[in-house]
């Protein structure tokens, strides 16, 4: 191998490792929509990272989560739905029927995912079970 070749092999071998990590995808995130406070939800949110870390996410490690909380002002959640939106999270997770109905509102490309008692398809929030 003359020199020139060999030089452009170790220069091009040196630049993987940098390729490489460009190529790796960023961690995901998580908008989790609470209507309430988040002390009132507490219990609620500790069994959704514990599921969460079940799956084999680890909030701060391999999954971000952004909290949102309206406070009871429902007057407030379109604006944090938005809010979530334009940080480009991964998912959205509504924490009550007036979150996911903000957050349907606000989005039609990133998922929600919900928990209710009320019918999503009568509410518009799904098309079909």
């Amino acid at each position: 191998m003359r020199r020139r070749e060999f030089i452009k092999v170790i220069a091009g071998s040196a630049a993987w490792p940098v390729v490489a990590r460009a190529q790796q995808p960023a961690m995901p995130v998580i908008g989790f929509l609470g209507f309430a406070s988040p002390d009132g939800y507490r219990p609620m949110v500790d069994a959704f990272r514990q599921g969460l870390q079940e799956s084999g996410y680890v909030e701060g490690k391999n999954v971000g989560i952004k909290y949102r909380w309206a406070e009871g002002r429902i007057d407030r959640l379109s604006a944090m739905a938005a809010d979530l939106v334009h940080s480009q999270v991964t998912v959205i997770a509504a924490a009550s029927t007036t979150a996911a109905l903000a957050a349907k509102a606000a989005t039609t490309t990133i998922p929600i995912v919900f928990e209710m008692a009320s019918d999503p398809v009568r509410l518009g929030l799904v098309a079909s079970l």
